[in-house]
Parts: structure tokens; C-alpha cells; sequence
């Protein structure tokens, strides 16, 4: 990482995870929520009905780079004026583009519902998560939503965050996390956002793509990796997104249970690939996925102590 040593670049992913850990999601005034305010401002002023996928990169550049630059600009002189200041900044930074606590606070309540038997609280929590259609949800399709959106999620609140944290550093957590919340506003093949948000999902699917198998690999190694594996390269060519597939794959695999299928969105039916093998998952599963994303953040964690290690040496 510029500017900073791999002992501190390990010093600050271990804080910023404790950081997450501990005060979990910023609830008022997170800079991502402020964030997305920008973003839908200057979509509301740039995507026209005719507007081109040159207009679309040019508003992710806009919306973008000025918030890098300035967040690089900072931790420059943060280190130049004090070591460990850059060491905080740092933190702080990976501590607000994390999501891991976040990924618990959102399934666990659909979890505690189902244990309860209280399946309209599941299906509104459920709905809160995903953009499938939750009114007439089951139990297993609560728990199948549930499992999903944790598992890649995984990817994109965690593992991407931690991944070009340890490549750029602060300013490449907020560049991530940045590209990843514009996928998720403008990056639908809908007649609004095929072309305007073109670019901006090509931009999360390069940024993903390293993180993507990573994650797939940790899923693997934490549980049955032979399955995971083998669903990995069979079934997640199949999915649509080119990240999400291996991740949810290895993911299904490891948990041994199946994901895709059938689900609706705005009341249209949808057969989606089959992922994983084994049980459809119920809600016991739902906990159990967000302890192999937990599980797989402290091994990330320990290979890079381990790296730290060997390049002090």
C-alpha cells in the first residue's frame, strides 16, 4: 500500500475490523447515504432518454474521482505531518467502507423472525435486503434470499473493501466502495440505465473480479471445499454476473445447501440457475452463512499476518 508499511497496512485492517466490529454501521450521517444523494442528483440532471454510455462514464467520473482525489490528498498530508494520524485516517476510512457487522444486522432479523414463526415481520424484513418480490415469500424463500444476499454481499462489503484497501489503501477502499454503490443505483439492463449505467457496472465488474475468486476461494477453504469447488467451476458460469456466480457458487457449495431457482421480480417469475447442492436453505442456515463470511474475514486476516511476517524478515 502507498505510503505505509505491510506491519501498519495490517495494523489498520485489524483496527478497522475491530472498529466494525465494535460500533458496527455508522446509523446517522454515513458518507456512503450522502454519497448516494450525489449520486442520484447528478443522474437526475445527466441521464436523459437519449443519453449514451460516454454521458454515463462521464458522471461516474464526476461523481467519482473529485472524492478520491480528495481523500488521497488527505491521507498524503496526514502522513507527512504525522505517521500515526495516517495510520487513523486510514482506519477510519476502511472502518466506514466495511460492511461485515452490517451483513449480520441485516439477516439476523430475518432470522430471529422465522425462529419465531413470525413470517410477515420475515417477509418485510426480507424485502429490505432484496429486490425480489417478498408478499407471498416462505419461510424457505426468506431464508434463500437471506443466505444469498449474505454471501455476496460478502464480496462487496468485505472482502472487494478489504482487497484494493490493501492495494491503495484508504482512497482504494472509497474508490470501491464508491464503484460498487453506483453498480448498485445505475447498473440495471433496464430502458432507464442500459446505457447510462453501462459503464458503471463494467467499472464494479473489473474492480470485482480479483476479490470475486478470492472470496470464492475463502469460501471454499472453511467449508466443504470439495463441493464448493466443483459447484465453482460447473454452475457459476451459468449465473449472470460474472462475480457473483463463483462467490454464490463456492458459497452454496461450502454450506451445502441450494441456492437460485425460482423467485419474482415486480410479478414476473424468473428461473434462475441452480447454485450449490444439497437442502434448500431454512433459517438455521441463515446465521451459518454470515459465520463463513465472519470466519473467512479473520482468515484473510491471518494470511495477511503471515505476509507481514515474511516481508519484515
Amino acid at each position: 500500500m502507498l505510503m505505509l508499511t505491510s506491519s501498519l497496512v495490517l495494523l489498520c485492517v485489524a483496527l478497522g475490523l475491530a472498529l466494525d466490529t465494535w460500533l458496527g454501521e455508522a446509523r446517522r450521517w454515513h458518507p456512503l447515504v450522502g454519497f448516494g444523494n450525489l449520486a442520484n442528483l447528478f443522474e437526475s440532471y445527466l441521464n436523459r432518454p437519449n443519453a449514451s454510455r460516454l454521458i454515463g462514464a462521464l458522471a461516474w467520473c464526476l461523481v467519482v474521482l473529485p472524492i478520491v482525489g480528495l481523500t488521497q490528498a488527505l491521507l498524503i498530508w496526514c502522513t507527512h505531518f504525522n505517521l500515526w494520524l495516517a495510520v487513523a485516517a486510514h482506519t477510519v476510512l476502511l472502518y466506514l467502507c466495511i460492511g461485515l457487522q452490517s451483513l449480520r444486522d441485516h439477516a439476523e432479523p430475518i432470522f430471529r423472525a422465522l425462529i419465531k414463526g413470525d413470517l410477515a415481520e420475515a417477509r418485510l424484513r426480507t424485502s429490505y435486503i432484496v429486490s425480489r418480490d417478498t408478499a407471498q415469500a416462505t419461510e424457505q424463500d426468506c431464508s434463500k434470499a437471506a443466505v444469498e444476499s449474505v454471501l455476496e454481499n460478502g464480496c462487496d462489503a468485505v472482502f472487494g473493501t478489504l482487497f484494493w484497501f490493501v492495494i491503495l489503501g484508504g482512497a482504494g477502499a472509497v474508490l470501491y466502495r464508491l464503484a460498487n454503490t453506483l453498480d448498485a443505483m445505475w447498473g440495471y439492463r433496464t430502458p432507464r440505465f442500459l446505457r447510462f449505467g453501462c459503464v458503471a457496472a463494467r467499472i464494479d465488474d473489473g474492480l470485482n473480479w480479483i476479490p470475486a475468486r478470492l472470496t470464492a476461494i475463502s469460501y471454499a477453504v472453511l467449508g466443504n471445499t470439495q463441493l464448493a469447488w466443483q459447484c465453482w467451476q460447473k454452475q457459476a458460469p451459468q449465473w449472470p454476473s460474472p462475480n457473483a456466480g463463483p462467490v454464490m457458487a463456492a458459497g452454496a457449495g461450502a454450506l451445502e445447501v441450494t441456492l437460485g431457482g425460482l423467485a419474482s421480480y415486480d410479478g414476473v417469475p424468473e428461473q434462475r440457475p441452480t447454485l450449490g447442492a444439497g437442502k434448500p436453505p431454512m433459517a438455521r442456515d441463515i446465521p451459518r452463512a454470515w459465520l463463513l463470511v465472519r470466519n473467512a474475514s479473520l482468515l484473510w486476516l491471518g494470511c495477511l499476518t503471515i505476509a507481514a511476517t515474511l516481508l519484515n524478515r
